[in-house]
């Protein structure tokens, strides 16, 4: 179900509505999260929204989901390319900096930001998540 802007509320809207990130929101509504009943029947009031989709809100996802694998949205495919690009780079600096191991895409937030700059506005993508090493056994 894609995300789209419902009576004037902004995803920021949102989450000062709900308590919860804006970004954590929006995936919701692609199916990407999980809401607890409250949540999604606080979305269902500031949103109109009927019963199937409260209810879809509510519904464990398949996570990462998303077609086709190659992305053809333009924004979205350059979070692909800077992955091809940037992703063994970024992964041998995590790597070298806490050891063997992954960054939880669970224990994880993402936040994203307006920079104001004389030459274009830039965007900035925060992403954190809790470091989990490979356990030998």
């Amino acid at each position: 179900m894609a995300a789209k802007k419902a009576k004037g509320l902004s995803f920021s809207d949102l989450e000062s509505a709900l308590g919860r990130d804006e970004v954590w929101i929006a995936s919701l509504f692609y199916g990407q999260s999980t809401a607890s009943p409250e949540e999604a029947q606080k979305l269902a009031e500031l949103l109109s929204l009927d019963h199937a989709i409260t209810e879809a809100l509510q519904a464990f996802p398949t996570k990462g989901g998303l077609d086709p694998v190659i992305p053809t949205d333009p924004l979205i495919y350059r979070f692909y390319e800077i992955m091809q690009v940037y992703g063994m780079p970024l992964k041998d600096v995590i790597q070298e900096k806490f050891g063997d191991g992954i960054m939880s895409a669970i224990d994880f937030t993402l936040d994203v930001d307006k920079v104001e700059d004389p030459a274009g506005d830039r965007v900035k993508v925060t992403m954190c998540g809790k470091f989990l090493p490979y356990k030998k056994w």
